[in-house]
Protein backbone atom coordinates (compact mmCIF):
# COMPACT_ATOMS: atom_id res chain seq x y z
CA UNK A 1 0.00 0.00 0.00
CA UNK A 2 2.70 2.65 0.42
CA UNK A 3 4.12 2.68 -3.06
CA UNK A 4 -0.17 3.29 -3.86
CA UNK A 5 -0.13 6.37 -1.36
CA UNK A 6 2.99 7.73 -2.57
CA UNK A 7 1.74 7.63 -5.39
CA UNK A 8 -1.43 9.58 -4.66
CA UNK A 9 0.79 11.82 -2.28
CA UNK A 10 2.86 12.59 -5.40
CA UNK A 11 0.03 13.26 -7.77
CA UNK A 12 -1.70 15.77 -5.14
CA UNK A 13 1.03 17.52 -4.25
CA UNK A 14 1.06 20.09 -7.05
CA UNK A 15 1.45 23.87 -6.50
CA UNK A 16 -1.86 24.88 -8.38
CA UNK A 17 -3.80 22.33 -5.78
CA UNK A 18 -2.42 24.22 -2.76
CA UNK A 19 -3.28 27.64 -4.82
CA UNK A 20 -6.92 26.34 -5.65
CA UNK A 21 -6.91 25.98 -1.68
CA UNK A 22 -5.92 29.03 -0.23
CA UNK A 23 -7.62 30.79 -2.82
CA UNK A 24 -10.98 29.12 -1.10
CA UNK A 25 -9.88 29.24 2.40
CA UNK A 26 -9.32 33.02 1.70
CA UNK A 27 -13.10 33.66 0.40
CA UNK A 28 -16.25 34.59 2.34
CA UNK A 29 -17.56 31.42 1.22
CA UNK A 30 -15.21 29.37 4.07
CA UNK A 31 -16.12 31.05 6.89
CA UNK A 32 -18.98 28.91 7.38
CA UNK A 33 -16.47 26.03 7.93
CA UNK A 34 -14.66 27.73 10.75
CA UNK A 35 -16.79 26.11 13.65
CA UNK A 36 -16.52 22.55 11.81
CA UNK A 37 -12.11 23.00 11.37
CA UNK A 38 -12.23 24.36 15.22
CA UNK A 39 -14.47 21.71 16.16
CA UNK A 40 -12.44 18.46 13.89
CA UNK A 41 -9.40 19.71 14.86
CA UNK A 42 -9.76 20.44 18.90
CA UNK A 43 -8.75 24.06 18.11
CA UNK A 44 -8.90 26.19 21.74
CA UNK A 45 -10.91 29.00 20.23
CA UNK A 46 -11.34 30.20 23.67
CA UNK A 47 -7.45 31.00 23.35
CA UNK A 48 -7.67 33.32 19.76
CA UNK A 49 -7.74 37.22 19.78
CA UNK A 50 -11.09 37.56 18.74
CA UNK A 51 -14.35 35.61 19.42
CA UNK A 52 -14.79 32.96 16.37
CA UNK A 53 -17.96 34.65 14.80
CA UNK A 54 -15.25 37.77 13.92
CA UNK A 55 -12.98 36.35 11.65
CA UNK A 56 -13.91 36.62 8.27
CA UNK A 57 -12.82 33.70 6.11
CA UNK A 58 -11.10 30.09 7.03
CA UNK A 59 -7.52 31.59 6.42
CA UNK A 60 -8.23 34.35 8.44
CA UNK A 61 -9.02 32.09 11.77
CA UNK A 62 -6.28 29.85 10.59
CA UNK A 63 -3.29 32.38 11.10
CA UNK A 64 -5.35 34.24 13.83
CA UNK A 65 -3.37 35.65 16.86
CA UNK A 66 -3.75 34.64 20.41
CA UNK A 67 -4.71 36.64 23.53
CA UNK A 68 -2.02 38.47 24.74
CA UNK A 69 -0.21 36.87 27.67
CA UNK A 70 -1.10 33.14 26.85
CA UNK A 71 2.75 32.89 25.64
CA UNK A 72 5.25 34.22 28.04
CA UNK A 73 8.17 34.71 26.05
CA UNK A 74 11.62 33.81 28.31
CA UNK A 75 13.58 37.21 27.97
CA UNK A 76 16.71 35.93 29.33
CA UNK A 77 19.26 37.36 26.36
CA UNK A 78 20.88 34.00 26.06
CA UNK A 79 17.54 31.92 25.74
CA UNK A 80 17.01 30.02 22.52
CA UNK A 81 12.92 30.01 22.10
CA UNK A 82 10.84 28.28 20.18
CA UNK A 83 9.62 29.93 17.51
CA UNK A 84 5.94 27.86 17.43
CA UNK A 85 3.97 25.98 19.33
CA UNK A 86 4.55 22.39 17.71
CA UNK A 87 6.14 18.58 18.28
CA UNK A 88 9.59 18.04 17.96
CA UNK A 89 10.18 15.55 14.97
CA UNK A 90 13.99 16.08 14.91
CA UNK A 91 16.69 16.82 17.03
CA UNK A 92 19.94 16.85 17.73
CA UNK A 93 23.88 17.66 16.66
CA UNK A 94 24.87 18.09 12.88
CA UNK A 95 27.74 16.15 12.10
CA UNK A 96 29.95 16.58 9.28
CA UNK A 97 26.78 18.70 7.93
CA UNK A 98 24.17 16.21 8.02
CA UNK A 99 21.09 16.09 9.89
CA UNK A 100 20.75 12.87 10.97
CA UNK A 101 17.86 10.24 11.00
CA UNK A 102 14.74 12.81 11.16
CA UNK A 103 12.03 9.79 10.67
CA UNK A 104 14.46 7.67 9.82
CA UNK A 105 16.06 9.95 6.83
CA UNK A 106 19.34 12.07 6.46
CA UNK A 107 19.21 15.26 5.45
CA UNK A 108 22.31 17.81 4.33
CA UNK A 109 22.21 21.87 6.19
CA UNK A 110 23.46 22.68 2.52
CA UNK A 111 20.16 21.21 1.17
CA UNK A 112 18.34 22.61 3.55
CA UNK A 113 20.07 26.10 3.47
CA UNK A 114 19.32 25.82 -0.81
CA UNK A 115 23.45 25.54 -0.89
CA UNK A 116 23.97 28.93 0.62
CA UNK A 117 27.79 29.96 1.36
CA UNK A 118 26.67 30.26 5.13
CA UNK A 119 26.53 26.15 4.98
CA UNK A 120 29.83 25.88 6.21
CA UNK A 121 29.07 27.92 9.64
CA UNK A 122 26.29 25.14 10.25
CA UNK A 123 28.23 22.13 9.83
CA UNK A 124 28.80 21.12 13.79
CA UNK A 125 26.04 22.96 14.97
CA UNK A 126 22.46 21.88 16.33
CA UNK A 127 18.88 21.20 14.41
CA UNK A 128 15.61 21.26 15.78
CA UNK A 129 12.76 20.32 13.48
CA UNK A 130 9.23 21.40 14.65
CA UNK A 131 5.66 20.56 13.24
CA UNK A 132 3.13 21.78 13.74
CA UNK A 133 -0.47 20.40 13.14
CA UNK A 134 -3.17 22.09 12.14
CA UNK A 135 -4.56 22.36 15.76
CA UNK A 136 -1.80 24.54 16.40
CA UNK A 137 -1.17 27.97 16.67
CA UNK A 138 0.43 29.07 13.04
CA UNK A 139 2.53 32.14 13.44
CA UNK A 140 6.48 31.94 13.56
CA UNK A 141 7.82 34.26 15.99
CA UNK A 142 11.81 35.24 16.05
CA UNK A 143 13.55 32.45 18.56
CA UNK A 144 16.26 35.15 19.69
CA UNK A 145 16.98 38.48 19.54
CA UNK A 146 18.87 40.06 17.05
CA UNK A 147 19.37 41.13 12.96
CA UNK A 148 17.93 39.91 9.75
CA UNK A 149 20.90 39.05 8.11
CA UNK A 150 19.36 37.16 5.09
CA UNK A 151 15.60 36.50 3.79
CA UNK A 152 15.60 34.10 0.83
CA UNK A 153 12.35 32.18 -0.60
CA UNK A 154 13.29 28.59 -2.39
CA UNK A 155 10.44 27.70 -4.44
CA UNK A 156 9.91 23.77 -4.84
CA UNK A 157 7.21 21.19 -4.03
CA UNK A 158 4.21 21.17 -1.70
CA UNK A 159 4.39 17.18 -0.13
CA UNK A 160 2.83 16.32 3.58
CA UNK A 161 5.57 17.36 6.06
CA UNK A 162 3.23 15.16 8.71
CA UNK A 163 4.78 11.53 9.94
CA UNK A 164 3.61 9.69 6.66
CA UNK A 165 5.74 12.34 4.35
CA UNK A 166 8.97 12.85 6.35
CA UNK A 167 8.98 8.42 6.46
CA UNK A 168 8.00 7.81 2.98
CA UNK A 169 8.45 10.68 0.72
CA UNK A 170 12.07 11.33 0.18
CA UNK A 171 13.56 14.40 1.91
CA UNK A 172 10.74 16.53 1.69
CA UNK A 173 12.32 19.19 4.08
CA UNK A 174 15.00 19.95 1.40
CA UNK A 175 12.80 19.41 -1.69
CA UNK A 176 9.53 21.48 -0.55
CA UNK A 177 9.02 25.52 -0.97
CA UNK A 178 11.02 27.19 2.14
CA UNK A 179 11.44 30.60 3.27
CA UNK A 180 15.03 30.98 4.69
CA UNK A 181 15.56 33.84 7.27
CA UNK A 182 19.17 33.75 8.61
CA UNK A 183 19.70 35.94 12.14
CA UNK A 184 22.23 37.04 13.80
CA UNK A 185 22.29 36.87 17.90
CA UNK A 186 25.50 38.17 19.92
CA UNK A 187 26.46 34.23 20.38
CA UNK A 188 25.93 33.55 16.45
CA UNK A 189 23.79 32.97 13.33
CA UNK A 190 20.68 30.63 13.53
CA UNK A 191 18.66 29.51 10.37
CA UNK A 192 14.82 29.40 10.87
CA UNK A 193 14.26 27.83 7.62
CA UNK A 194 10.00 27.94 7.14
CA UNK A 195 9.21 24.62 5.09
CA UNK A 196 5.74 24.79 3.17
CA UNK A 197 3.51 21.66 2.89
CA UNK A 198 0.22 19.86 1.32
CA UNK A 199 -2.37 22.69 1.45
CA UNK A 200 0.09 25.30 2.40
CA UNK A 201 -0.64 28.12 -0.06
CA UNK A 202 2.07 30.71 1.02
CA UNK A 203 4.19 31.04 3.95
CA UNK A 204 3.84 35.14 4.48
CA UNK A 205 6.29 37.25 6.59
CA UNK A 206 4.55 39.66 8.80
CA UNK A 207 3.87 43.37 7.02
CA UNK A 208 6.25 46.00 7.99
CA UNK A 209 9.10 43.16 9.08
CA UNK A 210 11.72 44.98 10.99
CA UNK A 211 15.25 44.18 10.63
CA UNK A 212 16.24 43.68 14.39
CA UNK A 213 13.62 41.80 16.25
CA UNK A 214 13.09 40.79 20.17
CA UNK A 215 12.65 37.25 21.16
CA UNK A 216 8.65 35.98 20.58
CA UNK A 217 8.09 39.12 18.18
CA UNK A 218 6.11 38.53 15.07
CA UNK A 219 8.08 37.17 12.05
CA UNK A 220 5.60 34.98 9.58
CA UNK A 221 2.69 32.52 9.46
CA UNK A 222 1.81 29.26 7.69
CA UNK A 223 -1.42 29.53 5.78
CA UNK A 224 -2.26 25.92 6.88
CA UNK A 225 0.05 23.94 8.71
CA UNK A 226 3.66 23.24 8.29
CA UNK A 227 6.72 22.94 10.08
CA UNK A 228 9.82 25.14 11.69
CA UNK A 229 13.66 23.53 10.93
CA UNK A 230 15.87 25.32 13.31
CA UNK A 231 19.60 25.00 13.50
CA UNK A 232 22.29 26.59 15.07
CA UNK A 233 25.92 28.03 14.00
CA UNK A 234 28.54 25.71 15.36
CA UNK A 235 29.26 25.65 18.90
CA UNK A 236 27.09 28.03 20.24
CA UNK A 237 23.97 26.21 21.56
CA UNK A 238 23.44 24.34 25.05
CA UNK A 239 20.07 22.47 23.92
CA UNK A 240 17.48 21.85 27.15
CA UNK A 241 18.50 18.13 28.44
CA UNK A 242 15.18 16.93 28.76
CA UNK A 243 13.67 17.76 25.03
CA UNK A 244 13.35 14.70 22.53
CA UNK A 245 11.92 13.49 19.76
CA UNK A 246 8.18 13.60 20.41
CA UNK A 247 8.22 16.41 22.89
CA UNK A 248 5.73 19.28 22.44
CA UNK A 249 7.03 22.66 22.98
CA UNK A 250 5.49 26.27 23.04
CA UNK A 251 6.26 29.54 21.51
CA UNK A 252 8.31 31.74 23.79
CA UNK A 253 9.64 29.02 26.26
CA UNK A 254 13.46 27.92 26.28
CA UNK A 255 14.41 25.30 24.24
CA UNK A 256 18.42 25.93 24.49
CA UNK A 257 21.09 28.21 26.23
CA UNK A 258 23.56 30.19 23.53
CA UNK A 259 27.66 30.78 25.00
CA UNK A 260 28.35 34.20 25.10
CA UNK A 261 29.77 35.94 22.11
CA UNK A 262 32.06 34.06 20.03
CA UNK A 263 32.63 37.16 17.42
Amino acid sequence: MKPLFRLMTELSSRKWISRMTGSFSKSPLSRSLIPWFAKSYGIPVEDAEKAIGEYATLNEFFTRRLKPGLRPVDTDPAALVSPVDAVITGYGPVEAGRMLSVKGQDYTVEELLNRSPRTINYEKGFFMVLYLSPTDYHRIHSPVTGEILEKEHVPGKVYPVNEFGLRHMTRVLSRNERLITVMEHEAGEIAVVKVGALNVSSIQYVAGLPSHLQAGDDLAYFEFGSTVVLVTENGILTPRSDLQVGSKVRMGERIGTLKQSTH
